[in-house]
């Protein structure tokens, strides 16, 4: 990246929107001038500029929740920046996953024309259940007892299909086959592997 290129405004300023490298979630909206830059580049952390504390920082310093830069662009008009990140814990200081969490347009999970919307949504359920770890979430105890544990429920769930498959039970195989797939995220999510990436693999078996 040519920072000279990067058109900050008058303040100095430049707004850098933060995205999960693999959900595709935005995680945060922020602002850089050229030092806390810099340091994004050289470190390969997120620096941001405070504009209410007029100082630099470095998000997860205090709290531990690093984000890792992946991967940096800026738009057309060289005057927002787009960065992704392997983040590592909440990006929100109330301490959510994402600090876009309120919505204005209510919809239902999956609903819409994409039949397949709510893989992804699942997707970033899952990677907000990785980053906050709420107690009593499945999904937290999956992710605590590690690779192990994770694999073991993909085999059993791998399994599973197997025989509802085999004694023909369309209702019992179709419980199943979600199972799987929701261990197959949250694998994929653990390895650091976006979806999208299995998506670009899969067109190509066609």
């Amino acid at each position: 990246m040519n920072i000279p290129s990067v058109r900050f405004d008058e303040n100095g300023l430049v707004p850098a929107i933060v995205q999960d490298a693999a959900s595709k979630e935005v995680l945060t909206l922020a602002y850089m001038n050229e030092e806390s830059l810099a340091k994004s580049i050289e470190s390969r952390e997120t620096w941001f500029y405070s504009r209410s504390r007029q100082e630099l920082w470095n998000k997860g310093a205090t709290s531990g929740n690093k984000q890792r830069i992946v991967n940096m662009r800026f738009d057309c008009d060289q005057d927002a920046i787009l960065i992704l990140v392997e983040p590592y814990g909440p990006a929100c200081h109330t301490g959510s996953y994402s600090c876009f969490g309120e919505g204005i347009l209510e919809k239902s999970l999956g609903e819409g024309n994409d039949r397949f919307a709510i893989i992804s949504e699942l997707e970033s359920l899952i990677a907000a259940r990785e980053a906050e770890r709420p107690e009593g979430s499945y999904t937290t105890y999956l992710f605590e007892k590690g690779i192990d544990k994770i694999l073991k429920k993909v085999g059993e769930e791998a399994a599973e299909v197997i025989i509802a498959a085999k004694n023909r039970e369309p209702e019992e195989l179709k419980w199943e086959v979600a199972d799987l797939l929701y261990h197959l995220i949250v694998l994929l999510r653990e390895q650091k592997l976006p979806l999208d990436d299995v998506l670009t693999a899969l067109k190509k078996r066609r």
